[in-house]
């Protein structure tokens, strides 16, 4: 799995856009960073930056653009509606993939030493990777803002984690942690009213509202025994909600801050709000995403209402997340692109330097496949066919359970199945690049300069290093079609009769697949010789005679029944 971290930096500067664009080229010219939006905002004088990469990389970007800022702004002369005590703000980390709290916490300390230690700026650290309770909470650690900072640099309690406990005029003092991914949603309403916006807000988020007697806007407060106010809690954890009014489309708003989209899903967060709005006489009529959302948001809130539909959702990622953008009203206000809006499709948006394999026709592939080019080949071929037998499983579970949807139990059953096959698919046909991709790698590596020792050594390194990919990829392969025949066997056992023969086909398609990839391993690790190579080279001619026996067993069961 490719390991992504993302870094949402806060810059108090949004108005000078020759300051802006110099942060962010710091930004993005470091390697395998992507920077995937830029969002200035005049009023607050304050840009926010979202950027993704591989995480040493974007350790060194958020430097880089901690370093410029600090070069570039200076807070003695900023003014701006937003809270803010520094040149650089706040600088989040956020895990999207491959990487867990505790190796992106280690990250975040590193870099806030180097920011402390090299550029001189009071350091704190919070939320995750805060060193001390009291410090989680982002707020705390800004109170008072700049213009408090060399009273509250004087305090003990306050001395920075990193960095010195002195007063640095122009860069202010920067907040560094490691936070999970946030999503900011708003809610349509079929209203103009901001105070019924606000009712439904107070419903909604977790904190709640105060609770008054008899009437619950203008009632006395209630208060508990040492006087503080009693609150009735929301219906949703890990939210915070308010209403506004939005002049350009003439409605009102629930803004909210979805806080930890793993408790609170985001399409559980609309059913409830739905449900709620309805109660006090609304109706939500779509929502927005603001910023960015990882892709596997939408793939879940697409999932949840298909089988509220009562239908299988082991359909493709792409109506997946069809299915989501309309049923969340997602493309209300202006049109929703997933390709602009959803963070990995954003980011492999900006990597390609041409369409994918996978998104050609069939013709155009076949017949790139066809050409004098020597990618795509054999490996990215096999991951295809890999792809197909997946794929033909999911189609007989999704007929079977078509043909069972008026019992719910086996419904779902066979539903469970289709929705595993058409991960494996998902997998196996980004394989398909993947394998392409790690060909050129190999290219890449054989054209480098070699006039020297020293660049002989790294040249001959790089080579090890491609050419070692280049037979992981297709060892991928075999072992995603090692690990979907059970399915396909279940398929040829329980499945749709009259769909028997699309299960034969499926277990072909995966063998075919587990020897053209085996074949593509093999090549790779011909010039290479280590313990992982005679490891790997084992593990094909395992994976290549469990094929056999799982495609003979499921043929058996097949040509039994014809």
């Amino acid at each position: 799995m490719e390991r992504l971290l993302e870094c949402v930096p806060n810059f108090s500067e949004g108005r000078d856009k020759s300051i802006i664009d110099a942060i962010v080229k710091a930004i993005a010219s470091v390697e395998n960073v992507y920077v995937l939006d830029v969002d200035p905002g005049e009023s607050t004088n304050r840009t926010v930056v979202t950027f993704v990469g591989e995480p040493e990389a974007v350790i060194e970007a958020a430097y880089q653009g901690i370093a410029k800022a600090a070069e570039l702004i200076d807070m003695r002369f900023h003014q701006g509606e937003h809270p803010r005590m520094g040149a650089t703000d706040v600088c989040p980390l956020i895990p999207i993939q491959g990487i867990d709290d505790e190796e992106a916490i280690a990250l975040a300390h590193r870099l806030a030493k180097r920011v402390g230690e090299t550029l001189n700026i009071p350091v704190y650290l919070y939320e995750k990777a805060a060193t001390r309770p009291e410090r989680k909470n982002l707020a705390t650690i800004r109170a008072g803002e700049y213009e408090g900072l060399p009273q509250k640099l004087k305090d003990p309690k306050w001395k920075p984690d990193y960095g010195p406990a002195t007063f640095n005029a122009k860069s202010g003092a920067t907040a560094i942690g490691v936070r999970d991914f946030l999503i900011a949603y708003n809610l349509n309403l079929n209203t103009k009213s901001v105070r019924r916006a606000n009712s439904l807000a107070f419903d909604l988020r977790e904190k709640g509202r105060v609770k008054r007697k008899g009437n619950p806007i203008t009632g006395e407060i209630v208060r508990d025994e040492q006087g503080n106010p009693v609150r009735i809690p929301g219906k949703l954890k890990g939210v915070k909600a308010i209403g506004w009014y939005i002049e350009e489309y003439g409605i009102a708003q629930v803004s909210m801050n979805i806080t930890n989209i793993k408790e609170t899903p985001l399409h559980y967060v609309f059913e409830v709000a739905q449900e709620c709005a309805l109660k006090r006489g609304l109706r939500i009529t779509g929502s927005e995403i603001v910023g960015m959302v990882p892709r596997q948001v939408l793939i879940e809130a697409g999932k949840y209402f298909l089988r509220k539909q009562n239908r299988s959702a082991g359909v493709s990622e792409k109506e997946l997340v069809f299915i989501a953008v309309k049923s969340l009203g997602l493309d209300d206000l202006y049109p929703f692109d997933p390709t602009e809006k959803v963070i990995e499709y954003k980011l492999e948006k900006l990597r390609r330097r041409k369409k994918l394999l996978i998104e050609r026709g069939v013709e155009d592939f076949v017949d790139e496949v066809a050409s004098e080019s020597a990618a795509p080949g054999g490996g990215s071929v096999a991951a295809l066919m890999a792809s197909l037998g997946a794929a033909l499983g999911s189609m007989v579970a999704n007929l079977t359970a078509e043909k069972e949807r008026g019992e719910p139990e086996k419904l779902q059953y066979f539903g469970n199945f289709a929705e595993q096959f058409q991960d494996f698919k998902a997998r196996c046909l980004r394989l398909v690049d993947e394998d392409t991709r790690a060909f050129e790698q190999v290219m890449q590596a054989f054209r480098m300069p070699a006039k020297n020792e020293e660049e002989r050594q790294q040249k001959q390194k790089r080579i090890e290093e491609a050419t070692l990919y280049a037979a992981q990829v297709p060892l991928q392969v075999m072992r995603q079609c090692i690990a979907v025949y059970p399915l396909l066997e279940k398929m040829a056992d329980e499945g749709n009769p009259n769909s028997i023969t699309d299960v034969g086909v499926g277990a072909l398609a995966l063998h075919a697949a587990v020897e053209g990839a085996a074949l593509n391993v093999l090549i790779n690790l011909k010039s290479l010789e280590s313990e992982q190579v005679k490891t790997m080279k084992q593990e094909v001619e395992e994976l290549r005679k469990r094929s056999q026996i799982l495609k003979e067993s499921i043929l058996k069961k097949v040509y039994a029944l014809l």
